[in-house]
Order: C-alpha cells, then sequence, then structure tokens
C-alpha cells in the first residue's frame, strides 16, 4: 500500500507542478461589452457582452461580474474563438547524423517560433508529419515553459524516406501500432504508398481508434476515384490531391468528387494557399522574399526557400500554366464541396516554400471566401469544424460556458470581411491573456 501511494504521489507531482507554473492562467479575467461571435451550433452572435474566464476556462457569459478581477474593455470590439490551422509543419530540433551524444545539428528556440502563431491568433495547430521532438514540444507548452498553441499530432508513413515506412499490408499494420505507441494520434498516408499497403494502413488505424488524414497515393493515378474513397480515409491533405488525379480540370470532375466525399464521410482541407504560393515562386521568387512576413522566418529556412526552391528550379511556361490551371480548379473544388455539403477545414501546409507559420492562415481564410465560402463557412472551417474533426468540441472550437479559453479580440468584425481576422486587440492562449502590445514585443523579439 506504501508503494501505491508513493507511486500515486510520483505521477500527480507533475501535474501539480504543471498546474503551479501555469499560474498565470489563474487570473479572472473580464471581457466588457464586446461583441460575442460564438460559434456555436446556433452561429449566435452575442452584442455587447460580458464574458468571465478563470482557470483556462470560459466561467459564464452575462453571468455576474466578479468583485475582483482584470477587467478588458471590448467596446467596439469582436471576439472569437481561437484559430485552428489543420496543416502545419513545424520547425524542430534535429537532424541527428552526428557521433553519439553529440544531438541535434540544429537546435529552435521554441518560443521564438511558436510566437508566429501566437501573434496571429492560432491556438491549435495539427502537425502532419509528427517526430518525438513535436511531443518534446508541445511537453514545452504544457508545463508553461513556452507560450504557444495546443498541438495536435499525426504520425506519417510512406514506402520510404519517413520516420514511419512500410512496404506492404504487413509492415503497415506494425507501423499504425508503432505510431501510436510513440504518442501520435493520428494517422498520415503518404504519396508513395501502393494500394494494398495503404487500405491495410487505414484499416488498421480504424482498428487502433485513430483518425487518418493525408495523401492519396500516386499509385491511383490510374484508378477510378471511388477506389481512393475507402471507409475511414477521413481527411483529404489538400485539394492537390485532388488535382493529381483527376483527368480533366472542370467543374464536372469537381462535382464528382465531392459526391463520392460525402458518400465515404471524407472532408477536405481545401490547402488553396499553398497552390497559389506555388504558381508565384514558379514565375520568381521574389515572391516570398516580398512576404511582409519573411523576416520573421529562421534563417536556414529563407535560404531554402529561396536558393533551393523546387518550384521554381528549372520553371518554364507550362509549368506555370499547369500551376495556374489547378489553382483554378481548386476554386471549383471548393464550389463543388460546398454544394454537395462536404465539410472543409481551414489549412495552410505551413513551413513549406513561402507558407509562413501564422501568418498563412488569414491568406487562407481569404481564399476560401474568394472560392465562395461565406465568411460564417471559413470561420467555421478554422474553428469549430475543425475542432469536431479532432474530436475536442467540447474543449474549443467555440465560445460557449465551460470551454477552454482560447479567444482573439478584434478590432473589426470578421463576419463583414473574413480580412479583418487581422485585426488582433489581443489574445487568450491557454487562459492568459497577451494583449497588442505584448503581442508586438514578443515578434519585434523574433525579428532579432
Amino acid at each position: 500500500m506504501k508503494n501505491l501511494t508513493f507511486l500515486t504521489l510520483f505521477f500527480l507531482l507533475p501535474l501539480f507542478l504543471i498546474a503551479q507554473k501555469n499560474s498565470s492562467s489563474q487570473e479572472v479575467y473580464l471581457i466588457e461589452n464586446v461583441d460575442i461571435i460564438t460559434m456555436n451550433k446556433d452561429n449566435q452572435v452575442i452584442k455587447n457582452g460580458n464574458i468571465i474566464i478563470k482557470n483556462n476556462k470560459i466561467l459564464s457569459i452575462n453571468g455576474s461580474k466578479p468583485e475582483h478581477a482584470i477587467v478588458i474593455n471590448g467596446q467596439g470590439k469582436y471576439l472569437i474563438p481561437g484559430l485552428i490551422d489543420m496543416h502545419v509543419h513545424n520547425l524542430a530540433d534535429g537532424p541527428y547524423m552526428g557521433y553519439p551524444t553529440q544531438g541535434a545539428g540544429v537546435l529552435f528556440d521554441t518560443q521564438r517560433f511558436m510566437t508566429l502563431y501566437i501573434a496571429n491568433g492560432v491556438t491549435t495547430v495539427f502537425e502532419l508529419s509528427a517526430r518525438a521532438e513535436h511531443i518534446g514540444q508541445r511537453n514545452e507548452i504544457l508545463k508553461g515553459q513556452v507560450i504557444g498553441p495546443r498541438i495536435a499530432l499525426a504520425g506519417l508513413i510512406d514506402k520510404s524516406n519517413a520516420i514511419l515506412t512500410a512496404q506492404n499490408p504487413q509492415e503497415a499494420t506494425f507501423a499504425v501500432k508503432l505510431a501510436k505507441a510513440q504518442g501520435f494520434e493520428f494517422i498520415k498516408t503518404y504519396s508513395q504508398l501502393d494500394k494494398p499497403t495503404f487500405k491495410a494502413m487505414v484499416k488498421e488505424a480504424k482498428n487502433q481508434n485513430m483518425k487518418v488524414v493525408g495523401h492519396i497515393p500516386t499509385a491511383f493515378e490510374d484508378s477510378q476515384a471511388n477506389e481512393f474513397f475507402i471507409d475511414h480515409f477521413g481527411l483529404i491533405a489538400h485539394a492537390e490531391e485532388l488535382s493529381k488525379h483527376a483527368k480533366q480540370f472542370n467543374y464536372q470532375t469537381a462535382e464528382q468528387y465531392a459526391k463520392l466525399a460525402k458518400a465515404n464521410n471524407t472532408w477536405l482541407i481545401p490547402n488553396l494557399s499553398n497552390l497559389v504560393n506555388i504558381a508565384k515562386q514558379a514565375r520568381s521568387v521574389d515572391s516570398v522574399t516580398s512576404l511582409e512576413s519573411f523576416s520573421y522566418v529562421h534563417p536556414l529556412m529563407q535560404s531554402k526557400w529561396v536558393v533551393a526552391n523546387q518550384y521554381n528550379q528549372g520553371t518554364n511556361q507550362k509549368r506555370i500554366a499547369y500551376f495556374d490551371q489547378m489553382v483554378e480548379f481548386h476554386k471549383l473544388i471548393v464550389k463543388a464541396f460546398k454544394e454537395q455539403g462536404v465539410s472543409m477545414l481551414a489549412g495552410t501546409d505551413a513551413g513549406t516554400s513561402g507558407i509562413v507559420w501564422g501568418y498563412s492562415l488569414h491568406d487562407e481564410l481569404k481564399l476560401l471566401v474568394e472560392a465562395g465560402l461565406t465568411e460564417q463557412e471559413a470561420l467555421s472551417a478554422a474553428t469549430i469544424q475543425a475542432a469536431k474533426w479532432l474530436t475536442i468540441q467540447d474543449k474549443i472550437g467555440s465560445i460557449e460556458q465551460g470551454k477552454l479559453a482560447d479567444l482573439i479580440l478584434l478590432d473589426k468584425n470578421p463576419l463583414d470581411n473574413i480580412e479583418n481576422t487581422k485585426t488582433i486587440s489581443g489574445v487568450f492562449v491557454n487562459g492568459r491573456w497577451i494583449d497588442k502590445h505584448e503581442i508586438n514585443q514578443m515578434i519585434q523579439e523574433v525579428k532579432k
């Protein structure tokens, strides 16, 4: 019994220390006279509301005001849920190619990197090529050592050139089990997998109660579309996966995909910003260096994006024309998927050339609206709908009593113009309030 008591205390102590470390989230906050865009099931907007935040949670909306609270004036402002980027690739320490004990060849400052998300109101991200280092980053955030977003992790499995590999169905089954054992919550399929391996991987993920996101393997290029819309393949990582299998870039093809996706309950991350930026880079890398956010990118990534830009090297007019066709086809895909009632989520592929973490999500929302979504639908794709796919809609994604306090205070209404998501006055992340002044200080530190 003594041993059992000791073990209990041993495992509970870290949780207690984490709670103590996050003491800033213990403060009581009151946001007064703010228009609350709840993103709840009724899409309710509460005019001139008051919201109380305590212990990292929304304590009440229009409840009794506490006697002692840090008051935030919300007059003329708008409160929305924290944004969710459903397709990111975060910088993390590595690679490991030296002698034993040498460690990673490059060490990144986690706080400087995560600041890019916080400065843009991105309070949750979905890492689609997760490594052990990303678990470490998440732990830093949970311990209160780093101010950063919540991180969901998908283990990527491919035929080769990946941390987790599978060349046949038996290896696929093992790889999925290994991904779960390593602490990843989701599985990402990738491009080189053959058909039997892909199908076995998705089947085993279902057995392991792990949702599947990913690429449609190139092995399906000469197949009918219904072959890759298989049971439990729940989320397509970007519209490019559909366009690369399309025989024709027209609405009829987009509609066919949409109907199959609807029948299979497969959701889509359109990721419009990816191909838009690729098409620009095929013309000139100046489109990268001219980005306002480029100065916040780590120097190693700046160099890679410019000097070794895969989209610009060997470019020609034929390639540029092909990319332009894909850009237009992806708009048709969004239109068709909307008309068929297929759920779409906002994701950016942040980390690929020219797609800057945090900043790119606002660009993606603008492109989704230009492609035919309403402001409400685009915002939903980056909040409650994303939370639903991640199965954490009871915790984040909308502004409701009892949910976690991941919130953005805006100067202008995003339902009038989706670009108003950029007018950030302050952010609540993990129950901690960071006002515009502190955000500016944090982002200037990154620039150094």
